[in-house]
């Protein structure tokens, strides 16, 4: 062998190595999750979770608020084993980081075998009254450029908690794609415009579903690793306890792969749907997928319950399918009109949505629905007929308090722009549409306080798109 080739070798695994750095102990390394915490307490708990290999193994986290020496040991267990055709065998495993004041900024490490492997800093739920700032974006793993620069300016932003809504692993959902273009993306070691950012490990993360997590049918035949949003997450479980067979998905796939699904996600359809508090807000958190039929008055009543018992200043609502927007991508998918009338009576303050990848924001809107099609199970796509009133005297600069509810689609994630020629085009726009973006990835970035949110739609580039604010 030459000096000359042995030179040239070297550094040639020298490039694979820095491009394809060693995993380590990890298939996907810690991040965290609220878990089945729904509402906030004197002694906040977080939950870490990471993926390994199907061995045993003796893992263990440990957590210390900032500026203390002693680090609290918390036992972690296996939250699902995952086995599905096509992918290796795997384990999701958890902690519950317990005991935290709320607003406490901490230290955790995983440990195996008693021996640190990893590190990261983030910051319990915030109490009442305590300032602080939320992200929110949709339609985001595609594996594309606008989605590592939306992830990066995502971490700029420092928010204390992430909400994803909806499409966020292209284009099934599956257990590959997550491993290919969520964690990759979201967990990256360092910020960096061209990969992403260590967003999941530093910042709460909770999710629901849109039509590419979940289709109407899903054939576990012919995609195995399917619906692997019931796999990673851990969120609350307050939704509905019965939501009937025509209100979740049809499962097909053998008796075997079937019953290996229940098994590994018993959180499965559960899960679809729940709510949360942080500080100040109510978050309500809804599956808007076709197969949900929102004229059964068992699911309207606990949405409206839900909102209604919540006793928080700012009341939000998360829905994928976006019932008011101006798109010609995906404009007849109105089903979600039908809950107008719940969210104005119960003063939701904003909808967010993603499924048309842009950024939209309607004027506050007040509206009624026909009564036609307010009798109709919208079971397929299709227009919702009614009458809208749009508050065009707010602003969001000088005038600050909406007469109505503002409904905002961000699914400019990270999969591909819809309808770049509208965004200059006013003349496309619908009458009750505010500000309309669909040339740039971007991200929704909220500073909350119990008088006032603003919320800045920040581009891949890091521009602001749009400022606006609403105050109590």
């Amino acid at each position: 062998m030459t000096r000359r080739f042995l030179t040239f070798l070297i550094l040639a695994v020298s490039a694979c190595t820095a491009q394809n750095p060693p995993a380590g102990p990890f298939l996907a390394k810690p991040y965290l999750q609220l878990g089945d915490a729904p509402k906030m307490s004197a002694r906040e708990s977080v939950e870490v979770l990471w993926q390994t290999e199907d061995r045993d193994q003796a893992w263990s986290a440990e957590a210390r608020v900032v500026g203390q020496t002693r680090w609290r040991k918390a036992e972690a267990s296996v939250l699902r084993r995952v086995r599905v055709k096509g992918f290796e065998p795997h384990r999701v495993y958890r902690a519950a980081l317990t005991g935290l004041a709320p607003s406490a900024e901490f230290e955790y490490r995983v440990l195996l075998e008693g021996t640190p492997v990893f590190e990261s800093k983030a910051r319990a739920r915030r109490a009442e009254g305590q300032p602080h700032t939320f992200a929110v974006m949709g339609d985001m793993s595609q594996d594309s450029e606008g989605q590592r620069g939306v992830a990066y300016q995502t971490v700029l932003g420092k928010p204390e908690y992430t909400v994803a809504v909806g499409d966020i692993v292209y284009s099934r959902g599956l257990v590959h794609e997550y491993h290919k273009k969520f964690y990759p993306v979201y967990n990256a070691d360092a910020p960096d415009p061209k990969i992403g950012g260590p967003l999941l490990r530093s910042t709460i993360t909770l999710g629901i579903l849109g039509n590419h997590d979940a289709s109407p049918k899903i054939d576990l035949g012919s995609h195995p690793d399917a619906l692997a949003y019931f796999y990673y997450w851990s969120q609350p479980m307050n939704g509905p306890v019965a939501l009937g067979a025509t209100n979740q998905p049809e499962l097909k796939g053998d008796p075997e792969q079937l019953a290996e699904f229940h098994r590994t996600a018993p959180s499965y359809p559960r899960m679809a749907m729940y709510s949360f508090d942080y500080g100040d807000v109510h978050w309500t958190m809804l599956d808007s997928n076709p197969y949900v039929d929102w004229t059964d008055p068992a699911l309207r009543n606990w949405v409206r319950n839900d909102i209604k018992s919540s006793k928080k200043i700012w009341k939000f609502v998360t829905l994928h399918h976006p019932p008011f927007q101006s798109s010609k991508a995906h404009f007849n998918d109105q089903w979600m009109r039908l809950l107008s009338d719940v969210f104005e009576e119960e003063k939701v303050d904003v909808v967010f949505s993603g499924h048309v990848h842009n950024y939209q924001r309607s004027y506050p809107i007040r509206f009624k629905v026909d009564p036609l099609d307010a009798a109709e199970r919208p079971m397929k796509k299709g227009k919702i007929g009614g009458e809208i009133t749009a508050d065009k005297s707010y602003d969001g600069a000088t005038n600050t308090k909406p007469s109505g509810v503002i409904w905002i689609v961000t699914g400019a994630g990270g999969a591909g722009l819809y309808d770049k020629d509208q965004e200059l085009n006013k003349a496309s726009w619908q009458q009750f549409t505010a500000k309309f973006f669909s040339n740039i990835h971007s991200v929704s970035l909220v500073d909350i306080s119990p008088s006032k949110m603003t919320l800045r739609q920040i581009a891949a580039d890091g521009r602001e798109l749009d400022r606006w604010t609403v105050t109590k």
